[in-house]
């Protein structure tokens, strides 16, 4: 490409082309300074136009909708009046160069039947010269750069070369910008989505809450008062209930940490004193399922600067998941190793264990490992986000360990201790 760039007669020339060279090198620079597409165009045309010495400069580019080429940007006229005029594939000069990816050099457009005439009655320019290449990207052309009316003399291979520079780097550039406003657009959209979940959550959780509990406090009265033959149903609908409110429990929790709202009230307490509030939060969901759960903790109290209340959901969501994936007559332990400036503790239980590929995955909010038509679990799959979350806002660390499925599983937890 360069080497007619270096072709030269007369040392006028070679400084003439000398300076373009280190234009192209300024214009370079200049179409990598800026992602938004309408000023990309504008210095495209105008590094052009400048480099050519022509009148009017113009870059069209492929509608794969319509399978045509459009105006994007020309120095002639208005955009408007151009973009509304499209320019066929075959049987012009802009399509040959498209189609067959290569540039052409008409000093005598009038000659030739493949020129567009109607683009230049429509807007009222006359074009009596013509040099125009493809804009490519690796091998895919994107579109075309056509230079118009050399001013002084004819279009030389020095300006093919010069414009196929320009329009190596404009197709990157325009490439690059689309992207990046692609992304933005839909890092915009994910926003508004994500915005929409968080409102239906706290709406959701909110006002179902009081009609809830007073079912809640109705399936009470009605459990505590039903004749025996009527306790299993009653029964049935308290379980019901109260699995309800945790499910609108979670919601909350998720949406407080969604919308950082979920601020600490830090106070002085111990390991012990967490995992004894989550022992007896789910003591009875232990004696119903026939599990067996071992907590294995060290005498001396473990201090603990935290959220008491919600640390302990911590350790209630991981309880709850322990059992909910462990069979009945299974095992879970939780231990505790006390380190110097931290404290471990493990979940482990002899449940059905987790995929390596989704270690981390469980930890999504919503996330379940199995397809929600036909999974054997119940839970909306937030307790493990909640859990991360909450370990996250103290400081602290949680992951998920397993050999793989039927093997079992270990959560493990670490908390910073406080300062001395």
């Amino acid at each position: 490409m360069f080497n007619s760039l270096t072709s030269s007669i007369t040392e006028t020339e070679i400084r003439e082309k000398t300076r373009k060279i280190a234009r192209l090198v300024e214009i370079s620079a200049i179409l990598n300074s800026t992602l938004k597409p309408d000023v990309l165009l504008q210095n495209i045309l105008q590094s052009a136009a400048e480099l050519l010495e022509c009148s009017v400069i113009s870059i069209l580019l492929y509608d794969e909708r319509v399978n045509e080429l459009r105006f994007a940007a020309t120095t002639s006229v208005n955009i408007d009046q151009l973009e509304q005029i499209p320019v066929p594939l075959e049987n012009s000069l802009a399509g040959t160069i498209y189609t067959e990816n290569r540039h052409l050099v008409i000093n005598n457009t009038k000659d030739d039947p493949r020129h567009y005439n109607e683009v230049g009655e429509e807007v009222g320019l006359e074009v009596d010269s013509l040099l125009g290449v493809p804009m490519r990207i690796m091998d895919r052309v994107t579109g075309v750069i056509e230079a118009l009316n050399k001013k002084e003399g004819e279009f030389t291979d020095f300006d093919v070369s010069l414009l196929l520079v320009i329009a190596s780097q404009a197709a990157i550039s325009i490439h690059n910008a689309n992207l990046i406003q692609a992304l933005q657009k839909a890092n915009v959209e994910l926003s508004q989505a994500d915005k929409l979940k968080r409102d239906l959550m706290a709406v959701a959780s909110h006002e179902l809450r009081t009609p809830l509990g007073n079912i809640l406090g109705y399936a009470t009265l009605l459990h505590e008062d039903a004749i025996e033959p009527n306790k299993p149903l009653a029964e049935s609908i308290l379980k019901a209930s109260t699995k309800l409110r945790a499910v609108l429990d979670d919601i909350a929790n998720m949406n407080l940490l969604y919308t950082g709202e979920a601020d600490l009230d830090l106070t002085n307490t111990t390991l012990q004193q967490v995992i004894a509030y989550a022992r007896e939060e789910v003591s009875q969901t232990v004696a119903k399922e026939d599990l067996r759960v071992t907590y294995l903790l060290p005498e001396d109290p473990i201090p603990l600067e935290i959220d008491l209340p919600k640390m302990s959901v911590v350790f209630v969501n991981l309880l709850l998941n322990a059992i909910r994936f462990t069979p009945k007559e299974g095992e879970i332990t939780l231990s505790v190793e006390d380190r110097k400036d931290e404290v471990l503790v493990s979940i482990a239980d002899t449940g059905k264990g987790i995929a390596e590929e989704n270690l981390e995955k469980i930890f999504e909010v919503f996330f379940q490992e199995e397809d929600h038509m036909t999974r054997r679990y119940g839970g909306l799959g937030l307790g493990l986000s909640i859990a991360r979350g909450l370990v996250t806002l103290h400081g602290g660390k949680i992951w998920a360990e397993s050999e793989g499925l039927n093997q079992g599983s270990v959560f493990q937890v670490v908390l910073p201790k406080p300062e001395h």
